[in-house]
């Protein structure tokens, strides 16, 4: 991942970096915007990039790797083995006290599952950009600027990122030397929807640009022609680029192990900011370190259902129970271990409500447990609504994914973003909550593992290139699966 580049910022003055920062768009003419996560897919795919890659399958064989290890594995490795340049995914050249996660994180997360292989640099060219917006909470905006550095990679862009009030220094640098944040002078950050006239559906329909080979399977080559993209996206779009033929091989040879996307984009790019990384350090180190094992559990509610605690919380329990995630309590005294202390098993609650913690630190403060394990259970913070807009909101929230992804298990909400990034981050399949029927309001199941450690494409791609019927990708490229609680999604196994 260095063949990425950024231009120097004002973090980072120089004369051969005020050669290269752009005074403004210059003799770009036009700017395209993605604005919504569905204009994406639209433009970039055609039913023939579903049947190419259904064809080429054996080429994505050939790249593919097994697991370098398991879940045992990572429990018997010390826990004082640190690779602190995660298996040559980051770069030594970057002073550690700028920003102390980048070499520090990897302390607490397993050994990945993922083995990483060499990559290539690009070579040089014309600076062509990719501008990245931000949209809706942290947990979308990260998962977006990951596609949108994905799709930097693919396509030799410079990814720039517009950083609001609520984001400065929420994230490091992730480039050594350069700064990846749009100069504050840039006239294109704000007033962008599917309707503005630079809009790439707007030039499609005013016939600006069209699709290439008149069937609508390889469109995406087609923004190569302007220097400059803004985009703005709440979606882990990265699931889409992956039926386009043209960067078929090249993903291939990036991610032979095609479930590792995010966990490898996140870890290289997604550094928290020093601020932010120590209230993690510190809340780790006084309430997590010395547990003997570590359950997270993330509650997010759907807002357009309304659900009562006592519901989502016995759904909780039943999880718990089903899948031997948390021991059962018992009136009496409890089992005492035959010699040496008893094993801790500390419970994460992350949630913007705090009746969960509440009532699962109640069970276990005030009753024993079968096994004579001691759980402990503790709650960072508990903001009761999202407030995106504030910057020491986002900071908390941060400082919660990543202990979330220190777990050695986890039990997610099924259509949450937030907790898209902490199991991918952690490497963990988790244990994903459906919403409960609706009727009923209980879940027939109440948590399934997911099939892969990879977020969900909430809005997968219209296949608008075959006019008769939408082609269902998942039935002719194998490495696709739906999403177990959002039917329409899409993420890869």
């Amino acid at each position: 991942m260095g063949s990425v580049r950024a231009i120097r910022g004002e973090r980072d003055p120089s004369p051969e970096a005020e050669k290269r920062r752009p005074s403004g768009l210059g003799t770009v003419t036009v700017v395209l915007l993605l604005a919504s996560p569905l204009l994406v897919p639209f433009f970039l795919f055609g039913d023939r990039a579903v049947a190419s890659i259904a064809a080429d399958y054996p080429v994505w064989q050939r790249f593919k790797v097994q697991s370098s290890g398991n879940a045992s594995s990572s429990r018997r490795a010390e826990r004082g083995a640190h690779d602190r340049l995660l298996g040559g995914l980051l770069s030594p050249d970057f002073d550690a006290a700028t920003c102390l996660s980048r070499y520090e994180a990897s302390r607490r997360w397993k050994p990945s599952p993922f083995p990483l292989m060499s990559g290539r640099n690009a070579d040089g060219a014309e600076c062509k950009y990719v501008v990245w917006l931000p949209l809706q909470g942290l947990g979308n905006r990260m998962l977006s600027v990951a596609s949108t550095f994905l799709y930097a990679l693919l396509t030799g862009r410079v990814l720039l990122v517009h950083e609001p009030p609520e984001m400065k220094g929420l994230f490091c640098e992730p480039f050594p030397g350069t700064s990846w944040v749009l100069p504050p002078d840039f006239p294109y950050t704000d007033g962008f929807s599917a309707d503005t006239k630079e809009s790439y559906v707007n030039m499609l329909e005013n016939n600006i640009v069209r699709y290439g080979g008149g069937g609508g399977g390889d469109a995406g080559a087609l923004p190569a022609t302007f220097n400059w993209m803004v985009l703005r996206s709440d979606s882990y779009f990265a699931v889409a680029l992956f039926l386009m033929p043209t960067y078929r091989g090249e993903l291939a040879r990036m991610f032979p192990a095609k479930a590792s996307v995010f966990h490898h984009l996140g870890r290289y790019l997604l550094h928290p900011g020093n601020r932010a990384w120590g209230i993690v350090e510190r809340f780790y180190d006084g309430y997590l370190a010395v547990a003997d094992e570590r359950l997270g559990i993330q509650v997010r509610l759907a807002p357009f259902l309304p659900i009562t605690f006592e519901v989502m919380y016995e759904q909780i329990a039943r999880c718990a129970r089903e899948h031997d995630l948390l021991p059962q309590v018992t009136g009496d005294p409890g089992a005492r271990p035959a010699s040496g202390a008893a094993k801790v098993k500390a419970v994460l609650v992350v949630s913007l409500k705090p009746e969960y913690y509440d009532k699962l630190h109640s069970v276990y403060y005030t009753n024993a447990t079968s096994t004579g394990e001691v759980v402990t259970v503790f709650q960072p913070s508990h903001d009761q609504d999202q407030h995106t807009e504030a910057l020491a909101h986002n900071e908390r929230a941060l400082a919660e994914i990543f202990p979330l992804s220190y777990s050695d298990r986890l039990v997610t909400t099924g259509f949450s973003t937030f907790g898209y990034v902490a199991h991918s981050l952690a490497g963990l399949r988790p244990w994903l909550l459906p919403l409960p029927d609706r009727n009923t309001m209980r879940a027939g199941v109440a948590c399934v593992r997911s099939a892969s450690v990879e977020p969900c494409l909430h809005s997968p791609p219209s296949l608008v290139c075959r006019a008769e019927q939408d082609l269902d990708p998942v039935a002719h490229v194998p490495f696709l699966h739906h999403c177990e609680y959002v039917y329409f999604g899409l993420k890869l196994i």
